[in-house]
């Protein structure tokens, strides 16, 4: 996140080379690494608008109720090769046009919030923004994956402005509670550790993990109606 906004990635520029690195035309093979640079500017610009408000909105609820309702937000943007692979898998085409309309994850921001109740509140607080379209909503709070993974998922579009014209980009928001967002992390790096093989008797273990996980939340959230927070 610390990169240019208007360049591409070491290893995303590569990876481009290597795909225009037979054509015939140098200048064409050029401009389209420009435009995917441009492209991926236009979402981490989207990026900075979702992060702007969630700030707001923590800012506000922290005046008026001295808590601030958000633990942390991260964000990332999708790796050219990883867009190339998602689109190669669905059988669509790797362009411009191709990535923005059948991808909805290329910009992702996830918000780690103190409490479950604060995961919903937040979610409606900025769905209820005017220049704010809800695109598709996936509870898996409320009905968690088979793996025990749980989160609030949103896919937005929102405007962002640029010098010479408006544009609307699409944006996956994860809304979670820090408990929730600690199991996932832990879950990926264990599941995916490729020097072990990763069992069903570890799967079981974990899916244990997320209910301990979901009953902390629970017991938390029945604390904060406590205090009245």
């Amino acid at each position: 996140m610390n990169q240019s906004p208007y360049l591409l990635s070491e290893n995303d520029r590569q990876f481009l080379q290597n795909i225009f690195s037979d054509s015939k035309k140098a200048t064409a093979a050029k401009h389209m690494m420009e435009s995917f640079s441009e492209l991926m500017a236009y979402y981490r610009c989207a990026i900075m608008e979702i992060e702007t408000k969630f700030n707001v909105l923590n800012e506000e609820f922290s005046l008026q109720y001295d808590r601030n309702p958000i633990n942390g937000i991260k964000s990332r943007l999708k790796r050219i090769e990883s867009i190339a692979q998602k689109l190669s898998r669905n059988e669509k085409p790797l362009t411009l046009d191709s990535i923005e309309e059948n991808l909805n994850d290329v910009a992702g921001v996830r918000v780690i919030c103190s409490f479950t109740h604060d995961v919903y509140m937040l979610a409606d607080a900025f769905l209820s923004q005017d220049d704010v379209t809800l695109i598709s909503k996936k509870d898996y709070i409320k009905d968690p994956k088979a793996n025990g993974y749980r989160s609030l998922h949103l896919i937005v579009s929102i405007p962002i402005f640029l010098l010479h014209e408006k544009r609307s980009m699409k944006v996956e928001i994860q809304l979670r509670t820090i408990a929730m967002d600690s199991w996932a992390a832990l879950e990926h790096q264990l599941k995916y550790k490729k020097s072990a093989e990763f069992t069903d008797e570890m799967a079981s273990d974990l899916f244990l993990c997320s209910q301990l996980s979901a009953e902390l939340d629970k017991r938390m959230d029945n604390l904060r109606k406590t205090v009245n927070i």
